[in-house]
């Protein structure tokens, strides 16, 4: 899973943080880490994905990606909403000095989570690419977020959708995942989060295991290509230079962020129409 732990991350950026207070973020280092993600900044082109931090009991412990369906809908990733009981969504193209982070405050907006019935850890058909299933999840905001802020919103895509699009396809990814392979002192960590990134991905067509409820991207740095690493979990998979989502992150292969990702389909008829139940 590509959900990003609030500690970790702040740990990560500014050293040693107290676990129940996880310090705020600060600038990045000026270093020249590997670029996992491939990405570059996003310059405003998907306004309506956001960075969504979720609390359970003891106050902000993890976050994810998310896309606006409308001014109070966000959708993401089950694995992130499950187990949540609250989440607050930030729109901003950079969080990165942002004071407010991750507690709240006048730069995002609050939501209650909810998770996709048919959502399971190590279900009962556990395989290699069924131990998550139903992986999606709606944040509903208690207040809009407003049009001058954003004002164009993620499209659903038709049923079945993804399986009528050829093999090698452009899938857009969009997040604030972490960004950089750290190497030196132990095995390789990522770090470097907080920015919305975009990157071209290649769609893996074609039938394998659970092939009706996921997609398979290539997640590699060649001919300008990317892919998805922590924190990216629940980000939008878009069809080419389309607002069309045809499925959500969910977990890839390695804590590296190479080799291929998976992405949760929601051109499934019943995912759609749960989602839609949140928009009617």
């Amino acid at each position: 899973m590509h959900a990003r732990r609030i500690l970790a991350v702040a740990v990560s950026l500014v050293g040693a943080a107290c676990a129940d207070q996880p310090a705020p973020l600060q600038p990045l280092a000026d270093t020249k880490p590997l670029l996992i993600t491939n990405g570059q900044p996003d310059q405003g082109a998907h306004p309506y994905v956001g960075l969504i931090v979720f609390d359970d009991a003891n106050g902000p412990a993890w976050l994810c990606s998310g896309s606006l369906l409308s001014p109070t809908v966000v959708l993401t990733a089950g694995h992130c909403t499950d187990g949540a009981v609250a989440a607050r969504i930030w729109v901003t193209e950079t969080l990165v000095g942002n004071a407010q982070f991750p507690f709240g405050g006048s730069t995002s907006y609050e939501g209650s989570p909810n998770t996709y019935p048919g959502f399971c850890v190590i279900c009962d058909n556990f395989s290699m690419l069924r131990w998550l299933e139903g992986d999606v999840g709606i944040v509903v905001l208690s207040e809009p977020v407003p049009t001058n802020v954003v004002s164009s919103y993620v499209q659903l895509p038709a049923a079945g959708l993804a399986s009528t699009l050829p093999n090698r396809s452009d899938i857009r990814l969009v997040g604030y995942g972490d960004q950089f392979l750290l190497v030196g002192g132990g095995p390789p960590t990522t770090g470097g989060f907080g920015r919305r990134l975009t990157t071209l991905s290649t769609l893996l067509s074609g039938n394998f295991d659970n092939s009706e409820n996921l997609i398979r991207l290539a997640q590699t740095q060649a001919h300008g290509k990317g892919g998805i690493c922590s924190g990216d979990s629940g980000g939008p998979n878009l069809v080419g230079s389309s607002n069309v989502t045809i499925a959500v992150n969910s977990y890839g292969p390695n804590q590296t962020c190479f080799g291929v990702g998976y992405a949760t389909r929601i051109d499934v008829t019943a995912v759609l129409s749960w989602i839609n139940s949140f928009l009617n």
